[in-house]
């Protein structure tokens, strides 16, 4: 096994540094959705999304504890993974920034409890939030799978902070 070109102990943590060390691990690209108090679709782009369990059925994603749409997930039973497809690169930047209606020009349908799933994504789990964990800066959400659809598409990848594709020189 080679040896670590940079190592460090937890008393000297540099965050950057620890986020170059996160993007070494590829990941898929998820739009995560719900809606606000007053019925509005939200959504972010993340790709902290992961499979929990199987029996039951759950999955977990991470939120900022400074992102604009934390009380709407917050205060809402239910969220939509959208899992993206490798041609969604302009979807995942549009959910990705700030803006006063992400869903201007994107084509969605209402999933469970109305909450927005995008007709573009690759698959679809549509979620109840069983527990919000505190996680540092973020939260996490735990999620039992209620629905779930997929298309035989490849996926959208994230890597080295950088969008991806399968067989893309990785």
């Amino acid at each position: 096994m080679n040896a670590l070109a940079t190592e460090t102990t937890v008393d000297r943590i540099d965050p950057l540094a620890l986020r170059d060390v996160f993007g070494q691990f590829a990941t898929g690209v998820t739009v995560v959705t719900t809606l606000t108090d007053d019925g509005a679709p939200i959504g972010l782009a993340a790709n902290s999304f992961s499979s929990v369990s199987l029996d039951p059925p759950l999955v977990s994603w991470n939120l900022s504890l400074n992102a604009p749409s934390l009380s709407a997930f917050r205060t809402s039973a239910s969220f939509i993974i959208n899992i993206l497809c490798e041609n969604s690169k302009d979807l995942a930047l549009n959910f990705s920034r700030p803006s006063e209606d992400k869903f201007a020009d994107v084509d969605w349908r209402p999933g469970l409890n109305g909450a927005p799933v995008l007709n573009q994504a690759s698959a679809v789990l549509e979620c109840e939030t069983v527990q919000r964990i505190p996680g540092g800066d973020h939260e996490i959400y735990l999620g039992r799978v209620r629905q779930f659809n997929r298309c035989e598409k490849a996926p959208l990848l994230f890597y080295k902070g950088q969008f991806s594709q399968i067989g893309a020189g990785l």
